[in-house]
C-alpha cells in the first residue's frame, strides 16, 4: 500500500506539471486513491464480520463513485470536504489533504491556520476529521513571472508547529485533528533550473528516471501526528470509524 501511495504522489506531480497550480486536476488522483483505500477497508471489515449488522458506508471524493465532495455540517458553517466518509447518510469522518508542490514558507502559517480553523470547525459539530499534509521536501519559490527567486527546503523549523501539535490532547482540543498524517517526499532535484516552465519540461522529460520516496527523520511526534505510515494512518481512521 506504502509503494503505491507513492506512486499516486508522483502521478499527482506529473498531472500537476501538466495542468498548472491551479487546476484541481491534480487533487483527483490522490484524493480518489484513499478514497478507494478507506472503502476497500471498510468493505473488507464488513465482509469479514458476517455476524455484525451490515453498515453502509459511502465514500464522497473527486476521483472517486460519482466524483464529487460532499459539504459537511460544521457548528459555525457548512464545508467542502476533501473526501467524506458517511455511514447509513450520515457523515461520520472528514479528511483534508494538502500536498505542497512550491512557495511553501510563505504561506506556511496561513496553512496550519486554516487547518485548525477547519478542524475546529468540524469537531466542535461532534464530526471526527483527519488530516494529510504532503511536502516535497525541497521545492521552488516562484516569482509572479514564473521565475525561480530560490529554492525552499523542508526543515525542522518548519514542522516544529505540527510537533507541537502532536501533543495536544485530541479530546480536550477540538481543533486538532484526530489523527495527522505527514509524509515527507523525497525526489531529485535540479536546483540548475530557472523557471517554471524549465521546471516543468524537465520533470516531466524525466518523469520515468526517478522515484518517490520518504525522507526519514528522527522528529519526535506525539501519537496524534503519524509521519510517513500511510497504512497505519488508514488503519487508525477506520479503527476510528468502526469504533462509532
Amino acid at each position: 500500500m506504502e509503494k503505491e501511495f507513492l506512486e499516486t504522489l508522483k502521478e499527482s506531480f506529473k498531472i500537476y506539471l501538466s495542468t498548472g497550480p491551479r487546476s484541481n486536476e491534480k487533487l483527483k488522483v490522490i484524493h480518489g486513491k484513499i478514497a478507494k483505500d478507506v472503502a476497500f477497508l471498510l468493505n473488507d471489515f464488513n465482509q469479514n464480520n458476517p455476524n455484525k449488522e451490515r453498515e453502509i458506508y459511502k465514500i464522497s471524493s473527486l476521483g472517486y463513485s460519482d466524483n464529487r465532495e460532499e459539504k459537511i455540517q460544521g457548528r459555525y458553517m457548512d464545508k467542502m470536504v476533501d473526501i467524506t466518509i458517511s455511514k447509513n447518510g450520515n457523515p461520520v469522518a472528514g479528511i483534508g489533504v494538502k500536498y505542497v508542490m512550491s512557495n511553501y514558507k510563505q504561506n506556511s502559517n496561513n496553512y496550519f491556520e486554516n487547518m485548525l480553523g477547519e478542524t475546529a470547525n468540524i469537531r466542535s459539530n461532534n464530526i471526527p476529521y483527519f488530516q494529510i499534509i504532503i511536502f516535497l521536501e525541497e521545492i521552488p519559490y516562484y516569482l509572479n513571472n514564473g521565475e525561480i527567486y530560490k529554492w525552499e527546503k523542508i526543515d525542522y523549523h518548519n514542522i516544529e508547529k505540527y510537533i507541537r501539535l502532536s501533543k495536544d490532547n485530541t479530546k480536550i482540543f477540538l481543533h486538532t485533528p484526530d489523527k495527522t498524517l505527514i509524509c515527507l517526499i523525497n525526489y531529485p532535484v535540479n536546483n540548475g533550473l530557472l523557471d517554471r516552465e524549465e521546471y516543468n519540461k524537465y520533470y516531466l522529460d524525466n518523469f520515468k528516471n526517478y522515484d518517490f520516496n520518504y525522507v526519514h527523520k528522527n522528529w519526535d511526534f506525539n501519537e496524534s501526528v503519524i509521519f510517513n505510515d500511510y497504512s497505519l494512518f488508514l488503519k487508525k481512521l477506520i479503527h476510528n470509524i468502526l469504533s462509532q
